[in-house]
């Protein structure tokens, strides 16, 4: 597909039909970056995007296993430690 670019005062734009940017999920904000000499346009990404769904599928918390109790005690554990 052609587009024109728009004068848009020292710069130039482009108009991205309706359809394109709800095939793409673009909302008010965009990432864009130049690869191979092509200019890319990509949702924005969010920081941290995905991680509840991530933290969601990770095993539950019941099943980890205590990381200091697979540790040696060293002097401090043993003599000044008290509980």
């Amino acid at each position: 597909m052609k587009v024109e670019l728009v004068r848009i005062g020292n710069s130039r734009g482009i108009r991205i039909p309706k359809p394109i940017l709800e095939q793409c999920g673009f909302r008010d904000t965009v990432e864009l970056h130049v690869e191979r000499d092509r200019v890319v346009i990509a949702p924005e990404h969010r920081p941290r995007q995905g991680w509840e769904e991530a933290f969601r599928a990770a095993s539950p918390a019941s099943r980890d296993e205590p990381l200091l109790d697979t540790l040696p005690g060293n002097e401090f554990d043993h003599e000044d430690w008290r509980w």
